[in-house]
């Protein structure tokens, strides 16, 4: 699924234009970025957080060579979803396995 598709479920169910709809979800994008540039956390309740890890400094290695590789400290965005989240992902998996199974 796409950005596009997005935009195209949420206006045929609010009854928003396709463009006023992609400006929310651009909207709501770039507020989440900002939020996290700024070291701010966001709680979705039912849905998931967001938030910045930071990430020590180690060596790695590179794949391709063997080599071995610093990587200095650097933050990067980190989602968890919600346990409801999950569970309802868990069961709509499982229904359409029985589904496909009764076909």
């Amino acid at each position: 699924m796409t950005k596009a598709d997005i935009v195209d479920i949420v206006a045929a169910g609010t009854g928003l234009t396709k463009l006023e709809t992609e400006a929310v979800i651009e909207g709501f994008f770039k507020s989440v970025v900002e939020a996290l540039r700024n070291g701010n956390g966001i709680e979705i309740r039912g849905f998931g957080t967001y938030k910045v890890k930071k990430k020590n400094e180690r060596y790695a290695r590179n794949p391709k060579t063997g080599e071995k590789v610093f990587v200095p400290e650097h933050y990067v965005p980190v989602f968890k979803f919600s346990k409801n989240f999950k569970s309802s992902v868990d069961e709509g998996m499982k229904e359409r396995k029985d589904e496909r199974a009764s076909e």
